[in-house]
């Protein structure tokens, strides 16, 4: 029976094979129809073609899809004039579709809590294994950076928000279901084409450039580091990160899933006060303070270039150092 089961066929091909509770997430947000279509809608199809390989009529369908996508359980593009609708594709991406949903209920989020507790870390030993890098990374804040080389447009949070199309902000999808830290919620950024479908689902809001700067500001100074699609151009997403609730440091390797910047951080020993501020606002545990006069140093090995530490220096003996020349990643 659990091989005929849909719930758990579609919790398999998100990638979570013999989980527990992530077909249980599903069945409270799709219906039997629904799974159907979803289990149908990949390779992406229209709405005819959808009714035909399901037998549900094409009004019908049309409807549901309409419903899904708001569910964020699919997905359309319209390259060719007609919406053609594809379901999602990993658990990630479940994640953080579905949770900004607007009939989410709490017994749906506190699911999707259970899941992140009991289930995320095993499903990452799997993808960490069948990475060929890392999918996101540390965009360094805006410090004081000595670099050789020009800092690179995709590399600046700033000059990111600068160019970009459009812009939105939603909640923060793991501090939705989680939220222990008491960091703001309503401070994850969307850019371009996740702007545009935030803002077609209603799970976030259309933001001016000076409200993103504000934004990136806050999170800077809240402790809050910045990740985007490990890509050259930034048309997507830009998190900021928590130590406690975000999905990324939950995984047993986070640097597998998660590149660092270019960058580490520097200490002016002379300047440092030897105040412990910095240990504070440090994630990764990179910072400490040694010597008969106590100094921080830099575990260049944890340290991922974030920059969280220099926002708040007193004496600003901090910077950020290029260790690395840049690099082409892809567009």
């Amino acid at each position: 029976m659990a091989d005929q089961n849909p719930y758990q066929e579609l919790a398999k091909l998100l990638g979570a094979t013999g989980s527990r509770i992530l077909p249980r997430i599903i069945e409270m947000i799709a219906d039997d129809k629904e799974i159907n279509i979803l289990l149908a809608a990949f390779p992406a199809a229209t709405v005819s073609e959808l009714s035909n390989k399901t037998g549900i009529p094409k009004d019908v369908v049309e409807v549901i899809v309409e419903d899904m996508f708001l569910k964020g359980l699919v997905f359309f593009s319209k390259k060719e004039g007609e919406s053609r609708y594809y379901r999602v594709k990993t658990v990630a991406q479940f994640h953080d579709s579905s949770i900004l949903w607007k009939g989410a209920t709490k017994e749906f989020h506190h699911l999707w809590k259970e899941y992140m507790e009991k289930e995320w870390k095993e499903f990452g030993k799997v993808v960490e294994g069948l990475l060929p890098k890392p999918v996101v990374r540390v965009i360094p804040v805006g410090a004081t950076i000595e670099s050789k080389a020009k800092i690179l447009a995709f590399e600046d949070v700033r000059e990111i928000i600068n160019q970009a199309r459009n812009l939105a902000v939603t909640r923060c999808t793991c501090r939705v279901i989680d939220g222990k830290c008491g960091k703001p919620l309503e401070i994850c950024l969307q850019v371009n084409r996740a702007a545009d479908y935030a803002i077609l689902r209603g799970t976030g809001r259309k933001i001016t450039k000076e409200e993103a700067i504000i934004l990136l500001h806050q999170a800077e100074k809240e402790g809050l580091v910045h990740i985007a699609d490990n890509r050259q151009k930034v048309d997507h997403i830009i998190c900021n990160c928590c130590r406690d609730c975000c999905m990324n440091w939950r995984l047993p390797n986070p640097y597998k899933f998660v590149d660092s910047s270019r960058f580490k951080a520097l200490v002016n020993a002379d300047e440092c006060l030897g105040c412990q501020t910095c240990l504070e606002r440090c994630f990764f545990d990179a910072i400490t303070l040694d010597g008969d006069e106590p100094k921080a140093r830099i575990n260049l090995a944890r340290c991922v270039g974030c920059g969280l530490c220099t926002v708040t220096c007193p004496t600003e003996a901090i910077t950020l150092k290029e260790v690395r020349p840049p690099e082409v990643i892809p567009v």
